[in-house]
């Protein structure tokens, strides 16, 4: 396996990122779209989530294809940025048609960002408004960071972000990652500086500093971290892409496969307060050509999802109001 060329889930051709925030809301939509309908399939392992038109994606539904994803800050109210997507694709012309209508099919699923520090004191829900412009802006190029939906995003003492990375496995096919790392847990060791996912890390991509040497069971979590998490309830949401194949069914499989990826990169993921969440897209532009395809896949959706969880929090930048330094702040004398 090789880093793509982007190291993006748009090294994956035909998919397009968009995003839009607010930095006094202190939040912000990301949008995942293509010029044409993709499959799509979810899986959901978190304990709290907030989604939007997931039941569409179970494989025993009649639904075949999507034409966006949007991953959005605003917790309940941020599931409105699906509509501003749903208004911008009608006015494309693009939606499944049943006669005369046309009917973009748009899931989503959104991240708690409501205690971010930003000014929530809106008169109007801002996130169609945000998730249409996350649509217009879409290219095939992302940037990270405090970007998009993880403009308000937090880990348990410090800032998340908005990360993506890619594979390219030997067989010529394509892996990548998008995510919100918003963690109830902790992206880093005790001390804040190195990362969990340190052991995938490829090219130095989130600071080369490697594993901790001294983590290790009994340092997995230390009470002031603890205390923070359970004040307040988060979400990991992300895309895994692969220009393979699949149908339904398969991409269901790759997305509960790609959970490994936020556990291995989030101390600990998956937990009541979480809203845990994986969708996984294909582009079916390459036939698989053995069995054990699709479990590569799977492992290498895991692989990019803690990369890009890491490279997202390690890009956040500071802004006026955080409640939480960025990971670059934490260790600029270390």
């Amino acid at each position: 396996m090789n880093r793509g060329p982007q190291n993006a889930i748009t090294d994956i051709k035909g998919l397009m990122i968009g995003h839009a925030q607010d930095d006094a809301l202190k939040s912000g939509v990301t949008v995942l779209t293509s010029h044409a309908p993709f499959t799509a399939s979810v899986s959901v392992l978190g304990g709290a989530p907030g989604t939007r038109e997931t039941d569409l994606l179970a494989p025993d539904k009649s639904v075949a294809q999507v034409d966006a994803l949007v991953l959005a800050g605003g917790s309940a109210y941020g599931l409105d940025a699906c509509s501003g997507v749903v208004a911008g694709l009608r006015d494309q012309g693009r939606g499944y048609r049943v006669g005369s209508a046309v009917i973009p099919l748009v899931p989503g699923a959104i991240i708690f960002d409501l205690l971010s520090g930003g000014d929530k004191d809106w008169a109007d829900t801002p996130y169609p408004d945000l998730g249409r412009a996350a649509l217009n802006a879409a290219k095939a190029e992302t940037d990270i960071g405090t970007v998009g939906a993880g403009t308000g995003a937090m880990t348990a003492m410090m800032k998340g972000g908005l990360g993506t990375a890619s594979l390219t496995l030997d067989n010529g096919i394509t892996v990548g990652a998008l995510v919100v790392a918003n963690p109830m847990g902790s992206v880093t060791t005790p001390g804040d500086r190195h990362f969990w996912a340190a052991p995938f890390e490829i090219d130095g991509e989130f600071g080369g500093l490697g594993p901790d040497p001294a983590a290790g069971l009994g340092r997995t979590l230390d009470s002031r971290k603890l205390g923070a998490m359970m004040e307040r309830a988060n979400t990991t949401i992300a895309i895994v892409a692969t220009d393979a194949a699949l149908d339904k069914a398969q991409c269901q499989r790759v997305a509960i496969a790609a959970h490994d990826g936020i556990a291995r990169a989030c101390v600990p993921a998956h937990s009541p307060a979480d809203g845990d969440l994986v969708f996984a897209v294909s582009t079916s532009a390459k036939p698989l050509s053995a069995p054990t395809d699709l479990s590569l896949i799977g492992h290498a959706a895991a692989l990019c999802l803690s990369r890009a969880i890491a490279r997202g929090v390690y890009a956040a930048t500071p802004a006026p109001n955080d409640l939480l330094p960025t990971w670059s702040e934490l260790n600029a004398q270390t």
